[in-house]
This record gives C-alpha cells, sequence and structure tokens, in this order.
C-alpha cells in the first residue's frame, strides 16, 4: 500500500523537495517559543517570537534554502542556586518555509519580543509560449554529444 499525500496527484510535477520540506517542518514542531504570525500588507509579513530573559546574543536568525531558521540558547549559570527555578533556561529552534524570494527586512529585540519583517516580492506573470514542432525522426538523447566535446 503507498503512502498518499497532496502531492502524489499527478498534475503536481517537481514538488518531491516541497513535500519533504513541508514533512521536515512538520516533525520540527515545537510550542516554544510562542509566536504570532501577522500579515501587514499583502507584501509584508511580521513573525514575532516572545523570547523573553534572551539576549541579541543568545539569539540567531538565518534563511537556509527558503526555511526562516531562529534559534535561541541559553546557559545554565553553574554559580547561581535557585531555591525554584520556574524560568529554565533552554534552548530552541523555530522554523518557517518562507515562499520564494521573501526577504527579512528587519529584525528587532524589544521587551522580549523578537519581531522578524518580511517581504515577499511583487508577482509578476510569467508567460512563455512553447514552439511546437514537427518530429522527423527520433529523438537519441544516449547517443548525442556534448556540445563542450
Amino acid at each position: 500500500m503507498s503512502n498518499l499525500t497532496p502531492f502524489n496527484n499527478p498534475f503536481l510535477v517537481g514538488f518531491n523537495e516541497l513535500e519533504q520540506m513541508l514533512l521536515r517542518v512538520a516533525k520540527g514542531a515545537d510550542s516554544f517559543p510562542p509566536y504570532n504570525i501577522e500579515q501587514k500588507t499583502p507584501t509584508i509579513f511580521e513573525i514575532t517570537l516572545a523570547v523573553a530573559g534572551y539576549s541579541e546574543a543568545d539569539l540567531n536568525v538565518t534563511i537556509e534554502d527558503n526555511q526562516l531558521i531562529v534559534r535561541g540558547r541559553q546557559e545554565h549559570d553553574p554559580t547561581r542556586h535557585y531555591l525554584h527555578q520556574g524560568i529554565a533556561a533552554r534552548s530552541f529552534i523555530k522554523t518557517f518555509v518562507l515562499a520564494d524570494g521573501m526577504e527579512i527586512i528587519e529584525a528587532l529585540l524589544e521587551n522580549g519580543l523578537l519581531t522578524l519583517t518580511l517581504q515577499k516580492p511583487e508577482k509578476c506573470p510569467n508567460i512563455k509560449t512553447i514552439d511546437i514542432k514537427k518530429k522527423s525522426k527520433p529523438l537519441h538523447l544516449e547517443g548525442k554529444k556534448k556540445a563542450h566535446e
């Protein structure tokens, strides 16, 4: 029995990488830190993460292959002796999948909130007409010589 996903549709050609990316994000979904995603305009988005107790040096924001990755790292201070420790020092990785061309235009840490402002490029129609030729003889790819030989 095969594993059926929306990407098994015969009309979706070449979406294998997107399916794998979505599976990776789903596996890494964690509720910490809490976050909001807000659309400010049709092309401007804000992701706000609650990172109270983290400094700029504790946080790292990168874009890797259309994935926005926010990492937070806090070290436990062994010199402190807690009678009660309700605020745990913990590390996290939060991943978001971005559309092609999305860019971070600002990252701001204020009052325990990390706000990332993203901009989506304007979508331009991509229309290309393909010439149809009459096939005269079979195309054999194995026998073709490369242009640089």
